[in-house]
């Protein structure tokens, strides 16, 4: 089989354009779909495992999602739930699986605010060598 398609996906409009385009590409790629949740919990005290509970059941809830619109569209997929700052539990996932690309959403935010907020898109392409494609959302979920 070849090479795998990672998907970050955290159920946003911007993660089922993400998802889509990955099935789309996956079918005449012969690839399987690694649909990737990423959470980051960080050091926290005692209530922690509360909440790494609790983010571990969303991304079965949403991971369960992108696993139906695969099995729909006929393309081998599974999931992964990562503990760690998105960007990083991507690009160490694709790494990983040896992956042929990183598939991930986006709102098409302005640079500034990806700069001092944060963007996972940007922060992806400056810390993996594995291709990533940036797939747009609809403005209005964002």
């Amino acid at each position: 089989m070849a090479r795998p398609l990672i998907v970050g996906y955290d159920g946003t409009e911007g993660a089922r354009a993400a998802m889509a385009e990955a099935l789309e590409l996956a079918g005449p790629l012969g690839a399987e779909v690694v649909v990737v949740f990423v959470y980051h919990a960080g050091a926290l005290g005692g209530e922690a495992h509360d909440l790494i509970d609790a983010l571990r059941e969303r991304g079965n809830a949403v991971t369960e999602e992108a696993l139906e619109m695969a099995r729909a569209a006929g393309v081998p997929a599974r999931a992964e739930l990562v503990n760690d700052k998105p960007a990083e539990g991507l690009a160490s996932t694709a790494k990983e699986e040896g992956a042929r690309m990183i598939v991930v959403g986006s709102y098409g935010e302005a640079p500034l605010r990806a700069v001092i907020i944060g963007s996972t898109p940007h922060r992806l392409v400056h810390i993996t060598d594995t291709p990533v494609l940036v797939v747009r959302g609809s403005l209005s979920a964002g």
